[in-house]
């Protein structure tokens, strides 16, 4: 069922992001509505990582305030699924790719003491099998290519069926031979997902989303066709 929009389920009032002296986003407000697909662009250094980490809460903002709603009402939280730009996870450790994606399913209780449900089984499974990551279920992540690395991280990010989808730079590790898989994924999450992603390789992103957004210092939302500087958004 495709997802209603213009309600609101994630609200930047006022968000002032820095480090030490340095000010990334001085002030910046948002809303996030349900069924949205984002595409962010701009500069490198101009707060995009920095807009993503603020809404998902792995640094907190020097003022204002980031709000979560769910059917009107303000919750403590969304169930957010999240790929981030660089790799997080140290390929040395021993840790296998189905152990990776079923940590997306992290609950309460420890899955190392608990194990996965039936259910769940097989949604690592069906999403490994998404990914074209099945036949690699047992093998260490330390044995992966950059491209099959990412697409198990791509897989935990989304194995949960989030309500939300973040995702950074998704394409900068993926391998050509699944570009296109990748995009017809996240093109069919979109119908029950809200995404927002951040790209510099916005030419069929841009095909799916339904907003562009340029993140220089500052949040604009774009008009354009093309978006890759703020003037082309006047």
């Amino acid at each position: 069922m495709q997802l209603s929009q213009n309600k609101v389920i994630i609200e930047l009032d006022n968000v002032v992001v820095g480090y030490d002296r340095n000010i990334i986003l001085p002030g910046v407000s948002l809303n996030v509505n349900e069924g949205d697909f984002i595409a962010i662009t701009g500069p490198n250094g101009g707060g995009k990582t920095s807009l993503l980490r603020v809404i998902l809460g792995l640094i907190e903002p020097r003022s204002g305030k980031v709000s979560f709603y769910e059917r009107g009402n303000e919750v403590g939280a969304l169930k957010i699924g999240y790929l981030p730009q660089k790799n997080a996870i140290d390929s040395r450790f021993p840790i296998t790719v189905k152990e990776v994606v079923s940590s997306g399913l992290l609950r309460s209780k420890s899955l190392l003491n608990n194990g996965l449900k039936s259910d769940e089984s097989k949604q690592v499974e069906a999403v490994l099998k998404l990914v074209g990551m099945d036949a690699y279920s047992n093998v260490s992540i330390g044995n992966l290519s950059g491209g099959q690395l990412q697409r198990t991280l791509f897989a935990r990010a989304v194995v949960s069926n989030p309500s939300v989808l973040v995702l950074d730079e998704p394409l900068s590790y993926i391998d050509k031979t699944f570009e296109s898989q990748f995009y017809n994924i996240v093109e069919d999450l979109a119908k029950n997902t809200t995404i927002i992603l951040v790209s510099h390789e916005m030419a069929r992103i841009m095909q799916m989303a339904n907003r562009h957004i340029i993140v220089d210092r500052g949040i604009e939302d774009c008009h354009a066709h093309r978006h890759f500087i703020p003037t082309d958004c006047k």
